[in-house]
Order: structure tokens, then C-alpha cells, then sequence
């Protein structure tokens, strides 16, 4: 059976080939752009498959007008559905009554659960944060809320020390300097490396990383262009440990932000799906948001 690693990075769609406001045109990036034979993740990048993956630009805004936002396009990854469709537009950035209702009743970790499969969210949260979503002070965003809504435990700050789980800053050094934790910190090749192996317990393994959002609302051009090119290292750390002749890395995302930092709003750009490895030809059709969790099913569930 193959196995599945979900790379989810929130925030970050294909723009314009401008160094000074796309970190995206602006940074290192040779693990990306190898799988891209020899080009960057821009808007003018058509669908591209190379000897391991498969590049398909993809539509965050799914015919409906407004910009996207978080929660709908999270949950359009989560449950192939046209989300902001069926409530009326787009919502976010954390899931309103409607989108929490859609993810409560199902999404692919309820379908991969149910078909017995092990699937996880190796994203790892702080106790602050249990914390706070106890006392009602916080609420959960859509990817936690859909992996808890299917009966799965978030990871916490055990399972980070103990490599089952890595922080969202994917090095852990944030949990380090501002959490004065001690749990272990990796370069960004090691990261990938310990969140591959991770993965690897699992028939289906998702990680969201929000801080490329956090960057594209807050940041400057000098912090994106360290971020994707962390993100790179990551990677290939990932690919490292990963088989790729029998199991898929996925990595796409749920609407442009990052990729545009002359201005901290969202944008309409479609954003990049990266599906590297084995099965990556079950997704040929994919051209939205809703076209992720078809594919998975083909992939991990053979359906038609």
C-alpha cells in the first residue's frame, strides 16, 4: 500500500516573476526548481511533469467571487467539495458555523479512518494551545478541527521531543527560543529528514505549515525569501528519506498571500500543487482545490 505525505503551506500562490515583491522569483530554490526542469513556481509556469513529479498551477478561487480565504479553502482540500460555494463565499481565516458543520461530518481523514487506514496530522501544538481551545478562548482552524472532528489526537510537545511531530516553524527553534522548550532543533534538511520518517508511520501523514501566511501578512521581502528557501531545504530532506518509487509527497496550498509582498492582502492567484513520486498520475484531472481528495482516494482507497 503507498503511503502519502501531505505538505500543506498555507498561503502561498504563483505570482508575478519580480524579485522585489515574490520571494518566490527572488530566492535559492534548486530542490524546487529541479522538479520543475530548470523553472521557479511562478505564475507564467504551465503544468510541467519532469522524470519524478508532477506541477499543476491550481485554482484557489473555485468560481466564486472574492478573495479566498482559509477556512474555505482548507476545507475544500479536506473534503473535495466547492465549500465556499455551498456556504455562500469565501470564509476565514478559522471555519465559521457553516464550514465547521461541512468538516465536523467528514473529510478524508473520516474516509481514510473509516477505510482503516492510519492517517495523522504531524503538525505539534504547545500546551498554551490546548490550553486555550479548552477554556474557549481559541478555536481550533480548519485542518485541526477536521483531524480531531475524525478522532485523531493533535500531537504535542512529547510527540515533538520524541520526533513523532515537528513544530510549524518545521525546525522546532521557535518551540526553543520562544517557548523555552527543550525539545530538539534541526537544520531545515533534518527537519524533512525527521518529518519523512514520521510520515512514515502512517498510510496518510498531513503537516500544515501557516507561517508562510503569517510572512505574506506581516513580513518583509527579506523574511520570505529565507522561508522558501528553508522550505527548499526542507524538501529535500523529505526527499531524502522518501520513496518515491512507491509512496506521493503532496504539497500544495489554499490561496496566494506570500508570493506578492507589496501589498498583506490575499490574492486570486492559483497556487502551486507539487505531487512527487508514486500515484502523482492518479491527480491528471486536478485543476481546483477539490480535485486533492479524489485523487487521494484513488491513490490510498483505488477508487475510480
Amino acid at each position: 500500500m503507498p503511503r502519502i505525505l501531505f505538505l500543506f503551506l498555507d498561503g502561498v500562490g504563483l505570482g508575478a516573476d519580480d524579485p522585489a515583491r515574490n520571494p518566490l522569483a527572488a530566492a535559492d530554490l534548486p530542490t524546487l526548481s529541479a522538479l520543475l526542469a530548470g523553472a521557479r513556481p511562478l505564475a507564467a509556469t504551465l503544468r510541467t511533469e519532469t522524470a519524478s513529479a508532477l506541477f499543476i498551477p491550481t485554482d484557489a478561487g473555485l468560481g466564486v467571487d472574492g478573495l479566498p480565504q482559509s477556512a474555505t479553502g482548507q476545507a475544500a482540500l479536506l473534503t473535495g467539495r466547492n465549500i465556499p460555494a455551498e456556504i455562500g463565499g469565501h470564509w476565514g481565516p478559522k471555519p465559521n458555523a457553516a464550514v465547521a458543520q461541512v468538516l465536523r461530518a467528514g473529510s478524508i481523514f473520516h474516509e481514510l479512518r473509516s477505510a482503516g487506514r492510519r492517517a495523522a496530522l504531524l503538525s505539534g501544538y504547545p500546551q498554551r494551545y490546548f490550553d486555550a481551545i479548552a477554556s474557549g478562548r481559541r478555536s481550533y482552524s480548519a485542518i485541526p478541527l477536521a483531524a480531531t472532528a475524525a478522532g485523531l489526537d493533535l500531537a504535542g510537545e512529547d510527540d515533538i521531543r520524541a520526533g513523532r511531530a515537528l513544530g510549524a516553524d518545521f525546525t522546532n527553534a521557535f518551540w526553543r527560543s520562544e517557548l523555552g522548550s527543550d525539545v530538539p532543533v534541526y537544520t531545515p534538511r533534518e527537519a524533512g529528514q525527521r518529518l519523512a520518517a514520521a510520515a512514515a508511520e502512517y498510510d496518510f501523514a498531513l503537516f500544515e505549515h501557516w507561517v508562510t501566511d503569517y510572512v505574506g501578512h506581516r513580513g518583509a521581502l527579506s523574511d520570505g525569501i529565507a522561508l522558501v528557501e528553508q522550505i527548499d531545504q526542507v524538501l529535500a530532506g523529505v526527499l531524502d528519506r522518501w520513496d518515491l518509487a512507491r509512496d506521493l509527497v503532496i504539497i500544495t496550498s489554499d490561496h496566494g498571500n506570500l508570493e506578492d509582498l507589496g501589498h498583506r492582502h490575499h490574492t486570486l492567484n492559483r497556487v502551486p500543487t507539487f505531487l512527487i513520486g508514486a500515484g502523482r498520475a492518479a491527480f491528471d484531472d486536478l485543476h481546483d482545490l477539490t480535485g486533492l481528495v479524489p485523487g487521494i482516494r484513488r491513490v490510498l482507497l483505488q477508487t475510480v
